[in-house]
Protein backbone atom coordinates (compact mmCIF):
# COMPACT_ATOMS: atom_id res chain seq x y z
CA UNK A 1 0.00 0.00 0.00
CA UNK A 2 1.40 3.83 -0.72
CA UNK A 3 2.27 5.28 1.88
CA UNK A 4 0.14 8.41 1.51
CA UNK A 5 -2.82 5.89 1.20
CA UNK A 6 -2.09 4.88 4.72
CA UNK A 7 -1.27 8.54 6.12
CA UNK A 8 -5.11 8.92 4.86
CA UNK A 9 -6.36 5.85 6.81
CA UNK A 10 -4.80 7.06 9.96
CA UNK A 11 -6.16 10.78 9.42
CA UNK A 12 -9.82 9.19 8.88
CA UNK A 13 -9.58 7.11 11.84
CA UNK A 14 -8.39 9.91 14.23
CA UNK A 15 -11.18 11.43 13.26
CA UNK A 16 -13.59 8.40 13.81
CA UNK A 17 -12.64 8.55 17.14
CA UNK A 18 -12.33 12.15 18.25
CA UNK A 19 -16.36 12.27 16.43
CA UNK A 20 -17.03 9.02 19.00
CA UNK A 21 -15.57 10.64 21.89
CA UNK A 22 -17.15 13.99 21.40
CA UNK A 23 -20.18 14.90 23.49
CA UNK A 24 -21.68 16.56 20.96
CA UNK A 25 -24.00 15.25 18.54
CA UNK A 26 -22.98 14.00 15.16
CA UNK A 27 -25.34 13.87 12.06
CA UNK A 28 -25.90 10.70 10.79
CA UNK A 29 -23.98 9.55 7.60
CA UNK A 30 -26.85 8.14 5.91
CA UNK A 31 -28.95 11.15 6.74
CA UNK A 32 -28.93 13.83 4.42
CA UNK A 33 -27.77 16.71 5.53
CA UNK A 34 -30.53 19.74 6.12
CA UNK A 35 -29.62 23.44 5.52
CA UNK A 36 -31.25 24.39 8.55
CA UNK A 37 -30.69 21.21 10.95
CA UNK A 38 -27.57 19.60 9.67
CA UNK A 39 -24.38 20.20 8.57
CA UNK A 40 -21.43 17.88 6.37
CA UNK A 41 -18.83 16.90 8.99
CA UNK A 42 -16.84 18.80 6.22
CA UNK A 43 -14.89 15.58 6.20
CA UNK A 44 -14.21 15.90 2.11
CA UNK A 45 -12.63 19.36 3.25
CA UNK A 46 -10.15 18.19 5.35
CA UNK A 47 -9.34 15.55 3.46
CA UNK A 48 -8.48 18.34 0.74
CA UNK A 49 -6.78 20.42 3.06
CA UNK A 50 -4.44 17.41 3.71
CA UNK A 51 -3.44 16.45 0.52
CA UNK A 52 -2.59 19.82 -0.34
CA UNK A 53 -0.43 20.05 2.77
CA UNK A 54 0.85 16.72 2.89
CA UNK A 55 1.75 17.28 -1.11
CA UNK A 56 3.70 20.23 -0.19
CA UNK A 57 5.42 18.41 2.39
CA UNK A 58 6.09 15.24 0.76
CA UNK A 59 7.57 17.53 -2.24
CA UNK A 60 10.01 19.50 -0.14
CA UNK A 61 11.29 16.05 1.52
CA UNK A 62 11.78 14.23 -1.76
CA UNK A 63 12.71 17.09 -3.43
CA UNK A 64 16.98 16.40 -2.60
CA UNK A 65 16.66 12.90 -4.48
CA UNK A 66 15.30 14.42 -6.88
CA UNK A 67 12.19 12.62 -6.68
CA UNK A 68 8.74 14.27 -7.46
CA UNK A 69 5.49 12.76 -5.19
CA UNK A 70 4.44 11.47 -9.05
CA UNK A 71 7.89 9.84 -9.40
CA UNK A 72 8.07 8.72 -5.89
CA UNK A 73 4.32 7.31 -6.47
CA UNK A 74 5.38 5.54 -9.44
CA UNK A 75 8.42 3.73 -8.26
CA UNK A 76 5.92 2.45 -4.91
CA UNK A 77 3.99 1.20 -7.53
CA UNK A 78 6.24 -0.70 -9.31
CA UNK A 79 7.95 -2.38 -6.36
CA UNK A 80 3.85 -3.14 -5.04
CA UNK A 81 3.27 -4.66 -8.39
CA UNK A 82 6.15 -5.67 -10.30
CA UNK A 83 6.51 -4.68 -13.86
CA UNK A 84 3.56 -3.08 -15.56
CA UNK A 85 2.60 -1.48 -18.91
CA UNK A 86 2.29 2.83 -19.49
CA UNK A 87 -1.03 2.54 -19.73
CA UNK A 88 -1.13 0.63 -15.91
CA UNK A 89 1.16 2.87 -14.73
CA UNK A 90 -0.95 6.12 -15.28
CA UNK A 91 -4.31 4.20 -13.90
CA UNK A 92 -2.54 3.38 -10.69
CA UNK A 93 -0.46 6.70 -10.44
CA UNK A 94 -3.63 8.53 -10.67
CA UNK A 95 -2.04 10.36 -13.93
CA UNK A 96 -3.11 11.04 -17.60
CA UNK A 97 -1.39 8.34 -20.05
CA UNK A 98 0.55 10.94 -21.81
CA UNK A 99 2.13 12.34 -17.91
CA UNK A 100 2.83 8.75 -16.90
CA UNK A 101 4.71 8.70 -20.21
CA UNK A 102 6.91 11.76 -19.78
CA UNK A 103 7.53 10.73 -16.11
CA UNK A 104 8.45 7.25 -17.26
CA UNK A 105 11.21 8.76 -19.50
CA UNK A 106 12.64 11.14 -16.90
CA UNK A 107 12.97 7.89 -14.96
CA UNK A 108 14.31 5.33 -17.06
CA UNK A 109 16.87 8.17 -17.72
CA UNK A 110 17.93 8.39 -14.20
CA UNK A 111 18.44 4.50 -14.16
CA UNK A 112 15.61 4.24 -11.78
CA UNK A 113 13.51 1.91 -14.20
CA UNK A 114 14.09 -0.11 -17.39
CA UNK A 115 11.91 -1.50 -20.01
CA UNK A 116 11.60 -4.60 -22.18
CA UNK A 117 9.01 -5.87 -24.23
CA UNK A 118 5.87 -8.01 -22.93
CA UNK A 119 6.75 -11.46 -23.87
CA UNK A 120 3.56 -12.25 -24.17
CA UNK A 121 2.41 -8.61 -26.18
CA UNK A 122 4.50 -7.12 -28.81
CA UNK A 123 3.38 -3.97 -28.46
CA UNK A 124 3.33 -3.61 -24.39
CA UNK A 125 6.26 -2.28 -22.75
CA UNK A 126 7.02 -3.29 -19.63
CA UNK A 127 8.74 -1.10 -16.80
CA UNK A 128 10.01 -2.22 -13.39
CA UNK A 129 12.47 -1.17 -11.05
CA UNK A 130 16.15 -1.34 -11.47
CA UNK A 131 18.53 -1.59 -8.38
CA UNK A 132 19.20 2.67 -8.93
CA UNK A 133 15.47 2.80 -8.44
CA UNK A 134 15.11 0.99 -5.28
CA UNK A 135 17.71 2.80 -3.65
CA UNK A 136 15.82 6.24 -4.11
CA UNK A 137 13.01 4.37 -3.18
CA UNK A 138 14.50 3.66 -0.01
CA UNK A 139 15.29 6.90 0.78
CA UNK A 140 12.64 8.58 -0.05
CA UNK A 141 10.68 5.79 2.33
CA UNK A 142 12.74 7.46 5.42
CA UNK A 143 11.39 10.91 4.76
CA UNK A 144 7.95 9.05 4.07
CA UNK A 145 7.69 7.24 6.86
CA UNK A 146 9.40 10.12 9.06
CA UNK A 147 6.29 12.30 8.01
CA UNK A 148 3.69 9.84 8.60
CA UNK A 149 5.22 9.63 12.09
CA UNK A 150 5.42 13.62 12.62
CA UNK A 151 1.18 13.66 11.82
CA UNK A 152 0.41 10.96 13.84
CA UNK A 153 2.92 10.28 16.90
CA UNK A 154 0.45 8.67 18.83
CA UNK A 155 -1.28 6.03 16.72
CA UNK A 156 -0.60 2.37 17.37
CA UNK A 157 0.00 -0.36 15.20
CA UNK A 158 -3.71 -1.43 15.92
CA UNK A 159 -5.08 2.05 14.88
CA UNK A 160 -2.93 2.43 12.16
CA UNK A 161 -4.36 -1.20 10.80
CA UNK A 162 -7.53 0.00 11.92
CA UNK A 163 -7.74 3.65 9.88
CA UNK A 164 -5.94 1.91 7.03
CA UNK A 165 -8.56 -0.52 6.30
CA UNK A 166 -11.27 2.10 6.75
CA UNK A 167 -9.38 3.87 4.16
CA UNK A 168 -9.29 1.26 1.97
CA UNK A 169 -12.74 1.01 2.37
CA UNK A 170 -13.53 4.82 1.50
CA UNK A 171 -11.18 4.38 -1.92
CA UNK A 172 -13.42 1.08 -2.59
CA UNK A 173 -16.43 2.86 -1.87
CA UNK A 174 -16.05 6.01 -4.07
CA UNK A 175 -13.57 4.48 -6.75
CA UNK A 176 -15.53 5.02 -10.15
CA UNK A 177 -15.88 2.07 -12.39
CA UNK A 178 -13.19 1.11 -15.06
CA UNK A 179 -10.08 3.00 -12.61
Amino acid sequence: MLPILNLLALIFKQIFMANQNSPASVPDAKSQPNSKTQRPLGLAYLVGRLDHILNKCLRDKLAPFGLTVPQYTALSVFRAQGALSNAQLAVRTMVSPQAANEMVKVMQERGWIERKPDPSHGRIIQISLTEEGHAVLRQGDVEVANVELTMFPDLGSRERTQLHAQLRAAVRALNLPGL
